[in-house]
């Protein structure tokens, strides 16, 4: 076999050289991009940890924030039971003064009668007994008066206390 011609070698070895060169960039331009993914592969996996624990920590505060919630409905049932219970007892208790608060209404609307009675009777008190003695005071029809404040009956020998005008009821 003959030896290639000198121009065809040196074409060769300039294309060998260029494909040398060109798989060197390559070579390179591969390097830098597997170092690219390896550091955004690496970011990534910061940041996805990152928010990992994020959501952990919001499972966490979710978790306290509703056993605060349970523990406060727990505490407003039992003060709605609590109040629900006094309501109940002040039912009752409405229910026992409300016929006294219908006697204290009849009381009070018989109060001004009540009034003049007593004040007819101090008046009645206040001018005393007639006096037994006195002729002048005959009644009308010429009969003479009962005794000073009684009652007018005689019964079997006891006689009765005499009437006295006062305000105890």
């Amino acid at each position: 076999m003959s030896a290639p011609p000198p121009l065809q070698i040196r074409e060769a070895n300039a294309h060998l050289a260029a494909v040398h060169r060109r798989a060197a960039e390559l070579e390179a331009r591969l390097d830098a991009a597997e170092r690219t993914v390896r550091a955004q592969a690496e970011r990534l996996a910061r940041h996805d940890q990152q928010l990992r624990a994020a959501l952990d920590e919001l499972g966490r505060a979710k978790d306290r924030e509703i056993a605060t919630l349970r523990e406060q409905l727990l505490t407003s049932e039992a003060t709605v039971h609590s109040l629900q219970a006094a309501v109940r007892q002040r039912d009752e208790l409405i229910g026992q003064l409300h016929p006294r608060a219908r006697l204290l209404q009849d009381i009070c609307r018989r109060r001004p009668p009540l009034a003049a009675l007593l004040a007819a009777l101090a008046e009645a008190e206040r001018l005393g007994p007639l006096p037994a003695s006195d002729p002048g005071h005959l009644l009308p029809g010429g009969s003479s008066p009962p005794v000073a404040n009684s009652t007018g009956e005689e019964g079997d020998g006891d006689p009765l206390q005499p009437a006295v005008f006062g305000t105890t009821v």
